[in-house]
């Protein structure tokens, strides 16, 4: 950030955002840019949203009249849309028609049908970067946001054949503020990464955890830390994960569909006496002690991780 109020590198400046939905993530991108001296302006269809965010310092309303000729307000140099996946399209046209910014981009966990959706929908892909930051909490809402959510974290941005690398560097400046990491990345090679560290994740931790939605209070008793961080991503909001699961199901559906085969060959070795079909089960807690040590070495909240601090976001 330059003294003046502006984000930078080298060949582009951003001095003036847009954001489009005041949740979590969009809240707390807005966050850490006024944090960064950015100019942020707010928009969601919830005025209770936008009243919160700004309460909390997060920008000030954007003011676009229905009624205004496209381009009649000076654009924000980035919008970013900060919407379920099957707002983000209709949003970015909706935007882009207004000439609401130069540059657009999305924070939404799946990439390769937006961008497949937004081309049809006759978006324009030049000024499209599509970008995901790999952060979150529980919690959601404006209330819950923080400017430091994204510091040290990896966040996507993915390049497709219309892009400009005049928008790559913009957006990559506004990633920079929030104080993550830019990862360069494929759409399809995302949502794959995505359906294994993330959405998958998300469905076991809900499959579990609904084990005991209707259960008495016998077993959880006796329920422990294992229990609540096993199940602690399940707290999130199911209409908003059924659309991020829809928009990535095959990649999602691979993912769970090796689990459950593993997941078989425990039930199969639990029933039964056979010592060979015992020796599955070791091989598969032997294989998890293998993938959580990789786990614990590659992220940054934890003692062993490449950063050597704590973080309490989780992956989004």
């Amino acid at each position: 950030m330059s003294g003046s109020g502006t984000a930078t590198t080298p060949g582009w400046a951003v001095r003036k955002v847009t954001v489009i939905g005041c949740g979590l993530i969009g809240t707390s991108v807005a966050l850490a840019l006024r944090r960064a001296g950015v100019r942020v302006a707010l928009a969601d269809r919830d005025p209770g949203a936008v009243a919160t965010a700004v309460s909390r310092g997060a920008g000030v309303p954007l003011e676009v009249s229905a009624s205004a000729e496209p381009g009649a307000a000076s654009p924000a140099d980035v919008v970013v849309i900060a919407t379920p996946p099957s707002a983000v399209v209709p949003m970015l046209r909706w935007a882009q028609e207004r000439g609401l910014g130069v540059l657009y981009t999305d924070v939404a966990s799946v990439k390769a049908r937006l961008l497949a959706e937004a081309e049809a929908a006759g978006c324009d892909l030049e000024s499209f970067v599509p970008g995901h930051p790999m952060a979150g909490r529980e919690s959601s809402g404006p209330a819950a946001a923080s400017a430091d959510l994204f510091e040290g974290r990896p966040w996507a941005v993915c390049h497709h054949p219309a892009l400009s690398p005049h928008a790559v560097r913009a957006v990559t400046t506004l990633v920079t503020a929030c104080g993550a990491r830019v990862v360069p990345i494929e759409p399809e090679d995302h949502d794959r990464a995505a359906a294994a560290v993330s959405h998958a994740p998300h469905v076991v931790s809900s499959t579990l955890a609904a084990r005991f939605a209707g259960s008495g209070e016998g077993a959880l008793v006796l329920a422990g830390r294992g229990l609540l961080d096993v199940t602690r991503v399940a707290g999130g909001p199911s209409g908003l994960w059924r659309d991020i699961l829809e928009h990535n199901a095959e990649p999602v559906a691979d993912v769970l569909e090796a689990v459950a085969g593993d997941l078989n060959s425990v039930v199969a070795a639990l029933r039964s006496a056979d010592p060979a079909l015992l020796g599955a089960l070791t091989d598969v807690l032997g294989a998890g002690n293998a993938g959580r040590s990789r786990i614990v070495s590659s992220w940054p909240g934890t003692a062993g991780g490449p950063h050597g601090r704590r973080e309490t976001a989780a992956a989004g």
